[in-house]
């Protein structure tokens, strides 16, 4: 059995696309949730074998415990998959959480090529820094990274190089079409589906 967590309602990202700023913050108001008890993590670990932590209104990474629940998982054998698009942390926090769980599992949303450039929609992050950690993680990590890849106006024209860079670098990457443009977001939608 599965599990997919959102295990905070923080993100220090502002995604012109994503539901928090779609449902909330456009509007002024705070995005509801809190941080999950470490009590109910340690009976959905009991549980469940196989947790993913791809937060829909958070990026796991603000959970003020989340290095402790990578260790946890760690402690009992079990999987771990976690959604990234956050670099707020420092940079040697990242390793600290890949140290706490080797096997983890990490995807890491990047839309820029050159990296830098994925703050055109993920703004607020150093695109550049998570690609430093994507690259260090493989020092630490069992499992190769990978990389999510959205496919905007902007980044396109650019395909080929990132897929390229990835088989060169042994990096699993996700090349993903979204949906989810609108009459306002119109400007990043790409001309062609990749």
């Amino acid at each position: 059995m599965n599990l997919n967590l959102d295990i905070s309602n923080r993100c220090p990202l502002e995604c012109p696309l994503c539901a928090r700023q779609r449902s909330f913050r456009n509007y002024g108001k705070p995005v509801p949730g809190f941080d999950l008890p470490m009590e109910t993590i340690d009976k959905l670990i009991e549980k469940f074998p196989r947790i993913s932590f791809c937060g829909q209104y958070s990026d796991p990474i603000h959970h003020p415990k989340f290095i402790e629940i990578l260790k946890k998982i760690y402690d009992k054998k079990q999987f771990a998959e976690v959604h990234v698009a956050s670099s707020a942390k420092p940079f040697d926090w990242y390793i600290k959480a890949f140290k706490a769980n080797p096997d983890a599992s990490w995807v890491f949303g990047i839309d820029g090529w050159p990296p830098k450039e994925s703050a055109k929609y993920r703004i607020n992050q150093d695109g550049q820094k998570l690609f430093d950690v994507m690259l260090e993680s493989k020092k630490y990590l069992l499992n190769p990274p990978s990389w999510q890849f959205i496919i905007f106006s902007f980044n396109e024209d650019y395909v080929d190089e990132v897929i390229e860079f990835a088989k060169d670098n042994e990096i699993k990457l996700d090349v993903v079409n979204s949906a989810r443009f609108t009459k306002v977001s119109e400007w990043m939608r790409p001309k062609r589906r990749i």
